[in-house]
Formats: structure tokens, sequence, C-alpha cells
């Protein structure tokens, strides 16, 4: 018969806390400690990889050469320098040309991040270790974002040089970064999603691709289709010329308040279409230019044109028009100008975007729980 012995604790010392089994932390667990190896372990990966430097680089020239092509372009048209009036524009350009390759890289990594390791045979060691499904989805979604960040911040010089030419707050710089910052991993998180849902890279990259085409580009296609299913017949007041008034006279014609029923376009039933369009929320919620508002720029650039765009969608029809005109010198229109509804839209097409990317964590940590009950034909496990 065998005994065993067991060494003694010294007094005053309290003996070490035992592991916590697998089993007793749910698939949503989460711990710093886990979240950063999963994530420094894939930024290693990246950080080793040429094509990743090659990458920063080839970003850095051509965001470079926009910026430089921008600026020496509206040089040129506005005939001077680049005080006052050309920093909004070159702020939008550049920031709505940053967004434009952010929106293509960002798929790239992550929309191979879960497939990519089943294929390699590595994410099944990763899921017989200590770390839940919720902390290897976090830690691949935090490096996925870093490396986008990297980018991101490879183009900051660039985008701040509109503060150089004028025109552009220190505040509108903070707040579209951080926009970018937030799309960027919105972007990264549903291309997540996508490839825990499939088992082929392919397949989850152009799935990627083809939602973040729907929010930018099939969006405007759906306002523009659905233009004719809200327009129809609304009773609105024109200020006129009086319907009895003989044209064959010399008399000059009088205008007088009517009520005309003709087709109206409401666009305050679809502007949502617009909200959800990453390229309508970081404009809408850029503050505005703090150029002078006599400056030829002030109204022209990007972000303003989409801005005062898509609040007029929001505000519909106006109920009043005049259709009068100016008949005499002096002429003063009883009709006031439209006002336009101001309240931000940039809040709603955010949080519909961070749905999108909570939807994309919430079916990854599902498809990495364990023990898994079906798998997927052709899945491979290790």
């Amino acid at each position: 018969m065998s005994t065993v012995q067991h060494s003694p604790v010294p007094a005053g010392t309290d003996p070490a806390p035992a592991a916590v089994p697998p089993e007793n932390r749910g698939d949503w667990s989460l711990s710093w400690h886990g979240i950063t190896t999963v994530a420094t372990l894939e930024l290693r990966q990246r950080v080793r990889s040429t094509r990743w430097k090659i990458a920063l680089v080839v970003w850095f020239v051509v965001v470079g050469g926009i910026t430089l092509l921008t600026s020496g372009a509206l040089t040129v048209w506005a005939g001077g320098g680049l005080l006052g009036e050309n920093g909004p524009v070159i702020f939008g350009a550049v920031v709505f040309f940053v967004l434009f390759l952010g929106l293509l890289v960002a798929p790239t990594l992550s929309a191979s991040a879960i497939n990519g390791d089943r294929n390699a045979g590595t994410l099944a060691t990763l899921q017989v270790t200590l770390l839940t499904a919720a902390e290897i989805v976090v830690g691949k979604l935090a490096a996925a974002w870093s490396a986008a960040l990297a980018f991101l911040v490879v183009s900051i010089p660039f985008i701040a040089w509109a503060l150089v030419a004028g025109g552009v707050s220190f505040l509108s710089l903070v707040t579209t970064i951080l926009l970018l910052a937030v799309l960027l991993a919105v972007v990264c998180a549903i291309g997540l999603g996508f490839s825990a849902l499939t088992t082929k890279t392919s397949g989850s990259a152009v799935l990627t691709y083809l939602t973040v085409a729907g929010l930018t580009v099939v969006s405007l296609i759906l306002f523009g289709l659905t233009t004719p299913l809200v327009t129809y017949p609304t009773e609105i007041r024109t200020w006129a010329v009086a319907e009895d008034h003989d044209w064959e006279g010399d008399e000059d014609p009088t205008c007088e308040w009517q009520t005309t029923e003709m087709p109206q376009t409401h666009t305050e039933l679809t502007w949502w279409l617009l909200a959800v369009n990453p390229f309508v929320i970081v404009a809408d919620a850029a503050p505005e230019p703090t150029v002078r508002d006599d400056e030829y720029f002030s109204a022209s650039d990007p972000l303003s044109m989409i801005r005062t765009g898509v609040r007029a969608a929001r505000t519909g029809p106006q109920p009043e028009q005049d259709w009068c005109g100016a008949y005499e010198p002096g002429y003063v229109s009883p009709v006031d100008d439209p006002e336009l509804d101001d309240s931000p839209v940039w809040p709603w097409g955010l949080g519909a975007n961070l749905l999108l990317g909570a939807g994309g964590v919430v079916l990854a940590v599902r498809r990495l729980r364990i023990p898994v009950a079906k798998l997927p034909r052709g899945t491979r496990v290790a």
C-alpha cells in the first residue's frame, strides 16, 4: 500500500488558490489577461509579415499624394494661397479618402481571423486552453482593430494638414478621428462574425465587403429607388398669381395665397437609409467650419454639403412655396426661407453600425462555443 505525503504549509501563509476549471467559466467570461494574450499572438504574426510593412508604406504614400494633389488643385482653382477657405475642402476630401481606404483594408484584417486559424489547425489549440470563447473573439477583434488603427495613425498628419490651411478647428480633427476609429472597429467586428460563420476565408471576405458596400453604396441606391414610393399628392400653400389675372393686359399681376395639391417627395420617411452610411455619419458629426459665412468654400466642402443634404432629406418638402416670382424691384417673398431640421443624424447611423458590429461579435462567440453540438461539413477541428 502506498501512502501520499503532503508537504506542510508554512505557518502564516495561505495556500495557493486552485485554478478555476474551464467548465466553471461561461462563454462570455472575460479577463484582461486572456484578451491581451490572444491579441498579442495575433499582432506578433502580423508584425513579422513583410507585406504588413509594405502596406503601411503604400498607404502613407497614397494618402500623402492625394493630400498634395488636392491642396495643389485648390490653390490653382482659388487663385491664391491655402489660407481661410481651402481648409475645409482639403479636410473633407482627405477624410473621405482615408475612410474609403479604411473600409477596403479593415475587412482583410479580420475576415480570416477565425476560419483561417481553423483551417490551419491552430484554433483548436486556443479552444482547449482556459481561454473562453469571448476572450478569443475579443482578443482577435482587438488585434484587428489595432492593425486598422495603425493605418489611421499614419494618416493623421495629412488630416491635420487642413489645420494649417485654416478654417478647420481642432475639435473637428479630434471628432473625425474618433469616429473613423469606431467605424473601423465596426467593420472589423463584422468581418470577425463572418469569419466564424463560414469555413472559407474567401467567403467571409466577400460577405464582409458586401456588407460594407451595402452600407456605403446600396444605401444611396435604395434611397433613390424608394423616391417614387414616397411621392404622392400633398396639399400645400402657394403664393402665386391670382387665377383671374388677365395676362393679355398691361396690368402687373397680383399674387395671393392659394391651396394646391401636387406631388411631393416625402424624404422624411426614408432619410434613415442615408443615416447608416459611414460617410454620412462622419460628415454629420463633424463640427461646422470656422471660416466666415461670406467665404466661397464655407458651404462647399464635402462635409458641409452632405450634412446639409441629409438634414434637408430629413426635413422633407416645405408646406409653403413661392410661385409668384419677382415682378417688380424690391420684391420680398412672403414665404419664409426653409428651415432644416437641425437635430443630428449621426447618432442614429452610428447606433445602427454598432448594432451590426455587436451582432458580429455575438455570432463569433456562439460559433466558438465548446463542446460544439454540430460541425458544418468540411470543418476542421484540429
